[in-house]
Parts: C-alpha cells; sequence; structure tokens
C-alpha cells in the first residue's frame, strides 16, 4: 500500500511539474484561436490550414515524428558545428539612417531591414529564454544582439510560429516600440497574449492586401509550403506565410520556411521584378524534403523568382538538421556563380545596402 502511494505521490508530482511548464505562455496552449475567420478561410480544410499542393511533413526512410528525431538526435557529425566563432559585427542598430534603403541579418532567419524609411523587423529570435533556449542553442560567435538593441519598428512580420521565428521573450520585451504587426492567421492569439494590442495586429490569410500610410506602403500575406505545430496539440491550426512588401516603387519578398513549389513563378508573374528577396537555404534533409527548400531546388526558387537580388537566410546560427553547417552557404555562392545572380552575402550584423 505505502508503495502505491508513493508511486502516486510521484506520478502526481510529475504531472504538476509537467503542467507548471506547459502553463508558461510560450507555449501557447491557452490559446482561443477565433474560429470564425479560420473556419472561413479556403485554405482551411478539414479541420486543418493545407498547403497548395499535398506535403507529407516527413519523407525518405524515417517517414515518422519518431524517426527522424531519433536520427536527428543521434547524428554525431562534428561538421554539424562550426569549431571556431562565427563572424559577426556589432552594429548601432538605432542609429542607423533611414534615408536609404538596408539590411542587418541576426543569424538564422531574423532580420531588420529598411524601405522607404520605415524599419521592418523580420521573425526576431534575440533573447536566449526558457524554454525555447533548451531547444535552440547558437553557434560560438552569434548571438550577439539583444531586444535592447533595437530602434523602433514600424512593421514587425511574423511568417509563422515555430520557435525558431516566433520568439516568446523576444517578442514580450520589444511589444512597446513595434508599431504594426503582420502575421498569418491564427498568430494573433499569441501575441495578444503577450501584451500585443488588437489595434497593433493586422492578422491575415494568403492573397489578402493591406496598405498603410496614404497606400505608400502595401503589404500582401502570400503562400508557403510548409506547417504549424507550437509543441503539443493538433498541428497546422495556424497558418504559415510568406510576404511581398511594396513601398517607394520598390519590392521586398520575405519567404518564410517552405519547401519548393509553383508559387515562386506565380509571385514573379504577379508582382513582375522584386528588388530584394529573402529566400530560405539551411535546414533540409531528404526526411522532411517538402517543407523545407532542399539545395537542389533553391536554384529553381531563385530563378523562378528572378528578384534582382537575393540574400539567403536560416542558416549559420543553430544545427536544426545534420547537413555541415557552412554548405548552404557554398550551396548559395554556387548558384550565384553559374547564374550570374546578385548575391548579397555579409556576416552577421553587417549593414548591407540593396
Amino acid at each position: 500500500m505505502k508503495v502505491l502511494q508513493i508511486i502516486l505521490g510521484v506520478i502526481l508530482l510529475l504531472g504538476g511539474a509537467g503542467l507548471a511548464v506547459l502553463s508558461h505562455p510560450a507555449f501557447g496552449l491557452w490559446r482561443h484561436v477565433s474560429k470564425e475567420r479560420i473556419q472561413a478561410s479556403p485554405n482551411y480544410r478539414d479541420g486543418l490550414f493545407q498547403n497548395q499542393v499535398p506535403t507529407p511533413q516527413f519523407t525518405g526512410d524515417s517517414a515518422s515524428t519518431r524517426g527522424t528525431l531519433w536520427r536527428f538526435l543521434t547524428n554525431k557529425d562534428t561538421l554539424r558545428l562550426p569549431q571556431q566563432p562565427i563572424p559577426a559585427v556589432k552594429t548601432d542598430l538605432k542609429n542607423l539612417p533611414t534615408d536609404s534603403d538596408w539590411l542587418v541579418w541576426f543569424g538564422h532567419s531574423s532580420y531588420l531591414f529598411c524601405l522607404n524609411g520605415k524599419r521592418y523587423l523580420v521573425d526576431p529570435l534575440l533573447k536566449p529564454e526558457w524554454p525555447s533556449s533548451m531547444m535552440l542553442k547558437a553557434f560560438a560567435g552569434t548571438d550577439i544582439y539583444r531586444p535592447d538593441d533595437l530602434p523602433d519598428i514600424d512593421v514587425l512580420i511574423i511568417t509563422h510560429e515555430h520557435w525558431d521565428h516566433m520568439d516568446y521573450a523576444t517578442l514580450r520585451d520589444i511589444r512597446k516600440q513595434v508599431k504594426q504587426v503582420f502575421c498569418p492567421l491564427g498568430i494573433a492569439d499569441y501575441l495578444r497574449h503577450w501584451g500585443y494590442t488588437n489595434e497593433q495586429i493586422k492578422e491575415m490569410d494568403w492573397q489578402d492586401k493591406l496598405q498603410m500610410t496614404n497606400n505608400k506602403l502595401q503589404i500582401t500575406c502570400l503562400p508557403s509550403r510548409h506547417f504549424s505545430n507550437r509543441l503539443l496539440g493538433k498541428r497546422n491550426q495556424t497558418l504559415w506565410a510568406s510576404f511581398m512588401v511594396e513601398a517607394g516603387g520598390r519590392k521586398v519578398y520575405i519567404g518564410g520556411d517552405g519547401g519548393y513549389d509553383k508559387r515562386f513563378a506565380e509571385i514573379h508573374e504577379r508582382f513582375g521584378s522584386v528588388d530584394l528577396a529573402l529566400l530560405e537555404n539551411g535546414q533540409y534533409n531528404a526526411n522532411w524534403k517538402y517543407i523545407h527548400t532542399m539545395p537542389e531546388e533553391l536554384e529553381k526558387v531563385i530563378l523562378d523568382l528572378q528578384a534582382k537580388q537575393v540574400f539567403t537566410v536560416h542558416h549559420d546560427k543553430f544545427a536544426l538538421s545534420v547537413h555541415p553547417w557552412y554548405e548552404p552557404d557554398s550551396v548559395a555562392h554556387d548558384i550565384a556563380t553559374r547564374h550570374h545572380i546578385h548575391l548579397l552575402d555579409a556576416p552577421i550584423g553587417t549593414v548591407v545596402k540593396y
């Protein structure tokens, strides 16, 4: 009887600890998603958001979550991690002028850019705080920016809810200096819980188009080929997206995460020449080849989109796959050389004019 009581006590203790952990606002299990707009979306069918084309999440010889995760955790290839600190530059972001167009990359998929006098911040991940710090270990030398380093932000763009793109600690700390947030359907519930107001948030479905500042700025929410799930619960209950920003006669395409499909050719046909395309390049693997851009498909993406300038992201900060850490850069440079692509490439924190 006493043994049973001890076992029950341990179970209750572990259960209570688990509930305490999952009650952290970063997990999002408290969400009360506004089902009306989501269910009215043409991209929401059979109880979840759908890609434009059939998209298995896992493929290859480990076509299951557990099999793929086990291979990732047990991989001992030392090339996944750099042996020396990654070069990076600490720039005074608050005093950068807004009378020219520039980009500052923070590693992975976080970056700040200026377009036509306004500052845009995309998928910021700048504060290694629990629980994200348990999952995301930055390469040495890359983790040099914090939320306090950021200037006031005219437009914050979130592409989807994954931990390496929507960081609770960073978004919590910068909410008072953000004027407007553009995000896909379902993300607003996180943001409201994290202190953002309804007036700050513009929640969008694919093909939604919003104009600001006397029609001088236009942002269009566009498809990607990915998935969503914060940790537990049903997948694909929030939308993932890419975005086109148009201002001052120039266009910047924010690609977000996603595998290759016909959307890049369609975007070129619709929007014409894009001045700068920020494209996913890294964390790919044959076991999830449809939800991230494989090296051989990055070339197709670039050629389909026909952007004037390309900057690739989603690399040089975290090892979220098993490829050599330096491979994405090599792939991009090879493509640029063979096709005479204007590839913008600079260390983390460098101010890049585009």
